[in-house]
C-alpha cells in the first residue's frame, strides 16, 4: 500500500490542525479540574523549539489515571463532541486503541493500520493514562501479564513484532476467545487487575497503555506531584513538574536533535486530506481499503 509523503508544507498545515484540537482539550480540561500533562515528543518540542518539531506528525498527552477515567464521561455529560471527537473503545465502539483519542472530524487521515477500523477518520490526538507501578517484584510481573491481556482483547491485534512465542500464544487466545462480549468482559477484568495500585502505598508510576516499550520504565511519583508550564507554538501548556529527569529517563541528551536520517514523521498515512471532513470521506469511501 502506498504511504501518504508529508512535504514540510503539508506537515506545517497539519501541525496547525492539531494545534486546534490540543487547544481545545487543554481548555476542557481546565474547565474540569483535570490535570494532564504535554509529553514525549511535543514536550520536547516545547523546550528545545518553542513548538513542534520540525518534523513531528502528531501530539501526546497524559492524564493520571483517575482524571483519564473521568474524561470520557464529562465529555459525553458536557456534549463536548463537535469538530472534536473522543473515541474509545467500549460496548458500543471499537477503535483499534488501548487508550483514548480526540478525533478532529474537520479533516481525513487515515493510517495504515486503521483502514479497516470503522471509526470517524480524522487527525488524533493520543490521550494516555499515567498508572501506579507496584512496588512488589511479583506484583510488577502480574501487572505485565494483565496489561498484556488488556491489550490484546481490547486491541484485537496479535503482537507480531513482540517474539515469536508471543504472537503464537496471541492468536490461539483470540481464536479461543472469539465472541465481543467475552472479549469486552477479559479485557474489562485485565484493566481492573493492573489499575488497582494505589499512589499513596507505592513508590514509581508507569505508562501501561503506551505499547510494550513504554510499560517496562518505572518513573519515581515525585517527577508528576506537580505541574510545570512549557510554551508551546505561543500557548502555556501544562508539563510534569520533574520534566527534565522524565525526558533525560526516555530520550537521554533530549536537547540534542537526533541525526538526519532520522528527522522524519514516524506514523504511516495511508491517505490524507486536510480539507475533507472525515464523515464525507467516509461515507463516499468506506470500502476503499477493504479487501
Amino acid at each position: 500500500m502506498d504511504k501518504v509523503e508529508l512535504t514540510p508544507e503539508l506537515l506545517r498545515e497539519l501541525q496547525l490542525k492539531q494545534l486546534d484540537m490540543l487547544v481545545y482539550f487543554r481548555d476542557f480540561c481546565e474547565k474540569n479540574n483535570l490535570t494532564f500533562w504535554l509529553i514525549g515528543g511535543g514536550l520536547i518540542g516545547a523546550l528545545r523549539e518553542g513548538g513542534f518539531v520540525p518534523w513531528d506528525d502528531d501530539v501526546d498527552v497524559m492524564l493520571p489515571r483517575g482524571d483519564y477515567e473521568k474524561l470520557p464521561k464529562l465529555w459525553k455529560e458536557q456534549h463536548a463532541d463537535g469538530r472534536f471527537k473522543l473515541l474509545k473503545t467500549d460496548d458500543d465502539m471499537f477503535t483499534g486503541n488501548i487508550f483514548i483519542t480526540i478525533t478532529d472530524t474537520s479533516c481525513t487521515m487515515v493510517k495504515t493500520n486503521q483502514t479497516t477500523v470503522d471509526i470517524p477518520h480524522g487527525l488524533v490526538l493520543d490521550v494516555f493514562p499515567l498508572d501506579v507501578a507496584p512496588d512488589g517484584r511479583f506484583a510488577r510481573k502480574m501487572q505485565f501479564v494483565w496489561t498484556m491481556i488488556y491489550s490484546l482483547f481490547l486491541a484485537q491485534i496479535v503482537p507480531e513484532n513482540n517474539g515469536g512465542l508471543m504472537a503464537f500464544g496471541s492468536r490461539v487466545l483470540l481464536g479461543i476467545f472469539r465472541g465481543k462480549k467475552i472479549r469486552n468482559k477479559i479485557w474489562r477484568m485485565a484493566e481492573r487487575h493492573m489499575t488497582k495500585y494505589k499512589l499513596s502505598e507505592n513508590k514509581c508510576v508507569t505508562e501501561l497503555c503506551a505499547g510494550p516499550k513504554w510499560m517496562r520504565p518505572e518513573y519515581q511519583k515525585r517527577i508528576y506531584e506537580g505541574v510545570d508550564y512549557v510554551t508551546f507554538e505561543g500557548l502555556r501548556m501544562p508539563c510534569m513538574s520533574g520534566y527534565d529527569e522524565y525526558l533525560t529517563m526516555v530520550f537521554g541528551d533530549y536537547m540534542t536533535p537526533p541525526p538526519v536520517e532520522q528527522q522524519k514523521p514516524h506514523h504511516d498515512i495511508a491517505y490524507l486530506d486536510l480539507d475533507t471532513p472525515c464523515e464525507v470521506y467516509d461515507s463516499r469511501h468506506k470500502d476503499e481499503f477493504k479487501s
